[in-house]
């Protein structure tokens, strides 16, 4: 069973229902029962939590079980984000947390590689913080010396963020001293996203941040998507943790990425 971070501030039926997602996408089709034993819940509870991943996007449901949902869909659903690369993204944050300065504005995506650095800013206050993620918003809330700016607009429950056309102008109207943002998927070249109203909101949010950095984990490299974001020069920093092989990072380089490797 994937471990989640519990710095996500999920509630406990939101991370069993992380595990939940990530164990039925490990094993691409499990029954009921098998999620009663596995997770030490009863029948009920396991039907009202596949009822809710249902939901989201990220499982479908037949009778006597459940099958993940394809690839494209269950990568972008938060719950399964959650589980992945918990140690790379955290890696990542703590590099990422060094870039940043009382008194500075910070924008953070809806990547749960954004979101892992919210927890490293409590003793770098004040600083003004703007979002589109719940769950940051949420912790971003509890946090003294912060400004919050909660970036709105449509709802999404798969990605437990807002976005469209009114976050876009949300973001438009800003431009923050940095910028920390993920992609699902990153070449030697640029960087993609595989839906195209999570790319409109982006791209905004790198036309309104002076300094913009890119947090990717090893397992999103030499990969590409349906929608091209960005050029990855556009970014004025790459951090890739340490697993990144070398000649990875030697090529994002030679295509003229300024790239950081954090250490694990």
């Amino acid at each position: 069973m994937t471990d989640v971070d519990d710095s996500s501030e999920l509630s406990r039926p939101a991370r069993r229902q992380a595990e939940i997602a990530a164990y039925v996408v490990q094993h691409g089709s499990v029954s009921a029962n098998d999620l009663v034993e596995a997770f030490g819940v009863s029948v009920m509870t396991v039907h009202r939590d596949l009822d809710e991943l249902e939901r989201q996007g990220v499982v479908r449901k037949y009778r006597g079980g459940v099958s993940a949902q394809p690839t494209s869909v269950f990568e972008s659903n938060v719950a399964y984000r959650l589980t992945t690369a918990s140690a790379e993204k955290a890696a990542i944050a703590r590099h990422a947390r060094t870039m940043i300065e009382p008194g500075m504005s910070v924008m953070l995506d809806d990547s749960t590689s954004a979101l892992a650095l919210v927890e490293l800013l409590e003793d770098i206050t004040p600083l003004t913080v703007a979002t589109n993620f719940l769950p940051a918003i949420t912790r971003l809330a509890q946090l003294r010396d912060v400004t919050l700016l909660a970036l709105g607009g449509i709802y999404s429950a798969t990605h437990d963020s807002f976005g469209g056309l009114p976050c876009a102008e949300a973001v438009g109207a800003l431009h923050t001293d940095l910028l920390f943002c993920s992609v699902s998927a990153v070449s030697p070249t640029h960087a993609f996203h595989q839906e195209q109203e999570i790319v409109l909101v982006k791209q905004t949010m790198l036309r309104s941040a002076r300094t913009k950095v890119l947090l990717v984990d090893h397992g999103k490299l030499q990969r590409t998507a349906l929608h091209r974001l960005a050029p990855l020069t556009d970014f004025d920093v790459v951090v890739v943790d340490e697993k990144t092989p070398d000649d990875l990072v030697r090529a994002l380089r030679d295509q003229g990425a300024q790239v950081d490797v954090a250490p694990l």
